[in-house]
């Protein structure tokens, strides 16, 4: 195993109406490590349907794959020209690894998936999915971007960094630790922001939501500024941007951590 530089495995089932009632997930592929024992990354873009990653004490990425419900389909019928629809469910699911990266592509565009991972427990992770789905992440050390368009984040009892962000959706993380140094950023259009970090954080915060309010438990000194004025006379027109964040700094200030959201809550909590 130590001698892989590179492994890509492709699952491609096709099961009937019959092998679909007997089994409600399917097990994709364990993918070995080049370096076990070492740091690694997991890379997954999804399209339709949730993300859950678990931290394990392991060497291999392990991803299972469950069938949510379908996407509706303009020539979606129970029967056509008097023939009676098989379920399809059909998976085109492809895994590479090098140099301790992973990535999973899912070429499955028109139907909801929802894909478990286990991953060893120090790991990066780069997780985006877009409909009909949520993103949790458990137990994992690393640096994570998390992206969602229509669904929550959850990360739970994570150590490392993260910068999320949703347009639909709450954001909840607790953290366990945090990366020294690291900024980080928490973003939703249309969610609660609910960030819980070691009370021993040391941070300066810039937040702002339009349709809410901003908590924490934390003793925060918050700084009197002014609004941040920007002005742009290019092309014969002259423009002015007049913007107000709350700022304030956490046990002395350190890195920046950035919350926004523009109809939830900020609750910014101490453990």
């Amino acid at each position: 195993m130590k001698n892989i530089k590179s492994i890509l495995v492709t699952a491609f089932v096709l099961f009937g109406t019959m092998a679909m009632a007997q089994e409600k997930s399917i097990d994709l592929f364990a993918i070995p490590l080049s370096n076990p024992g070492s740091p690694g990354k997991l890379h997954l873009e999804h399209l339709s349907g949730s993300i859950d990653v678990v931290g394990y004490d392991g060497n291999e990425v392990i991803a299972k794959a469950t069938f949510g419900n379908k996407k509706a389909h303009y020539k979606d019928k129970k029967e056509r020209d008097g023939l009676k629809r098989i379920a399809n469910t059909s998976l085109n699911i492809s895994g590479e690894e090098k140099d301790n990266t992973v990535k999973i592509s899912n070429e499955e565009w028109n139907k909801t998936i929802n894909l478990e991972v286990k991953v060893p427990r120090n790991f990066s992770l780069k997780l985006s999915t877009v409909n009909q789905g949520n993103i949790t992440v458990v137990g994992v050390n690393g640096d994570m971007e998390i992206s969602n368009v229509n669904g929550e984040i959850t990360l739970q009892d994570v150590s490392g960094a993260a910068s999320t962000d949703t347009v639909n959706g709450d954001i909840e993380v607790t953290f366990d630790s945090i990366t020294s140094g690291a900024n980080m950023a928490f973003s939703s259009l249309n969610g609660d922001l609910k960030i819980t970090f070691p009370k021993t954080l040391k941070a300066d915060v810039k937040a702002k939501t339009d349709m809410g309010e901003i908590f924490t438990d934390f003793d925060m000194e918050l700084d009197t500024n002014k609004p941040q004025v920007k002005r742009n006379n290019s092309n014969g027109t002259y423009k002015v941007n007049v913007e107000q964040w709350v700022r304030g700094t956490i046990n002395g200030g350190g890195p920046e951590m950035l919350f926004k959201t523009f109809n939830g809550d900020i609750l910014i909590r101490s453990k």
